[in-house]
C-alpha cells in the first residue's frame, strides 16, 4: 500500500480534495472531494513520483524527473479536474 507523503497531502489542502491510499490495482491514491465522494483513482504503483524522487534520490534527480514527466504529460495534465490534472497537482 502506497503510503502518501507530506508534500502530496499539502498539496490535497490547497485543491480541497481529501487522498487515501487506493484498494485499486496498480493505483497509488484515490482522490476524494470534501463531502466525501470518489473523484478518480491516480498514480501507477511501483513507479516514483517526485516527493518519493526527493525522498530516495534528492532535489536535483527530483526536479529533473518532475520536468520530464510534465513534458511527457503535457497534454493531459491541463484538462482540469482528469486523473492527469490530479496526478500532476497531487504527485508532481
Amino acid at each position: 500500500m502506497y503510503q502518501i507523503l507530506p508534500y502530496t497531502k499539502l498539496q490535497a489542502k490547497k485543491l480541497n480534495v481529501i487522498v487515501k491510499s487506493s484498494n485499486k490495482k496498480g493505483k497509488k491514491i484515490d482522490v476524494f472531494d470534501k463531502r466525501g465522494n470518489y473523484i478518480v483513482s491516480i498514480g501507477a504503483a511501483g513507479f516514483l513520483d517526485y516527493p518519493n524522487y526527493k525522498l530516495y534520490f534528492g532535489n536535483h534527480i527530483a526536479n529533473e524527473r518532475r520536468r520530464l514527466y510534465k513534458l511527457r504529460h503535457s497534454k493531459d495534465r491541463k484538462i482540469k479536474y482528469s486523473a492527469g490534472y490530479y496526478a500532476d497537482k497531487l504527485l508532481w
